[in-house]
């Protein structure tokens, strides 16, 4: 950090300021500072790119616009919380996000490059709202409405999506659209059914781990009622990228902290 003459220092965000402008060094998330009137971000790379990966649910900072104009693949994953989660995506020249609804899902495109069309409507058949968007462009979409963005340009089309609640796994990375569809829903090279880039088999065995522990609750007498809930809401946690491990032990310290006065309850039944 920057010694600031007559200045004061900010200990949460580690920030000198003088005469009100921001002077020395912001730490978090990789270095941000502010010298003599220029500012900008410092990477731990070298090289001045952005690190992208998903960062939730930690507190973060990132200059949006320099890590979605830098994304080249069809959607990374940049953060994802509890309520929200932050997407950026890159579509190529003539091609485009593909139609697609959200029945419990609020979403925010913000254009940073290019230009294309967007298009919404109540069915896919019938998409009556069609506008064109450029660089800085917001568009809103309300949960339970079809819709598309098509690439109109010349040049790659990046944006960046905010979901409210989250819509995709923690840790998200679909390289090529192609990619997104069969991890979504669809057939591998193989033939195969995936969904959300695991076959049917592999999500048994990825969800071993808790039929075992379920097996074991079992063994202990525990009522089936109270391991029912238990498992239930393990899975959905496993559903929004926890592990098993992890998923298991959220569940587990509800209980045991009583921020479950439900999952208590059943289990004393």
């Amino acid at each position: 950090m920057y010694y600031v003459p007559n200045g004061y220092s900010n200990p949460y965000y580690g920030q000198n300021y003088y005469d009100g402008r921001q002077s020395g060094q912001w730490a978090y998330p990789y270095g941000m500072y502010y010298v003599n009137g220029y500012h900008g971000f410092r990477y731990p790379n070298g090289n001045g790119m952005i690190p992208l990966a998903d960062y939730g649910p930690n507190p973060y900072v990132v200059n949006i616009n320099e890590a979605t104009i830098q994304n080249n693949t069809y959607r990374t994953a940049l953060w994802t919380g509890t309520h929200l989660q932050v997407t950026l995506m890159s579509i190529d020249v003539g091609d485009d996000i593909g139609l697609e609804i959200h029945p419990d899902v609020d979403q925010f495109l913000r254009i940073e490059q290019g230009q294309g069309m967007v298009q919404m409507g109540q069915s896919k058949e019938n998409l009556t709202f069609q506008r064109p968007v450029v660089d800085d462009s917001a568009i809103m979409i309300p949960a339970g409405t079809w819709h598309n963005v098509t690439n109109t340009g010349n040049t790659p089309l990046k944006l960046y999506s905010i979901y409210a609640p989250p819509n995709h796994p923690f840790g998200t990375v679909h390289v090529t659209k192609a990619d997104a569809m069969a991890s979504e829903g669809g057939a591998n090279s193989n033939g195969n059914t995936v969904v959300f880039g695991k076959t049917p088999d592999e999500w048994v065995q990825h969800t071993e781990y808790l039929v075992q522990e379920g097996l074991e609750d079992v063994k202990r007498g525990i009522n089936a009622t109270h391991i029912l809930q238990e498992f239930i809401l393990m899975g959905v946690l496993v559903g929004k990228g926890y592990t098993p491990e992890k998923a298991y032990e959220t569940v587990e310290e509800w209980e045991r902290s009583g921020k479950s006065k439900l999952l208590q309850q059943s289990k004393n039944m």
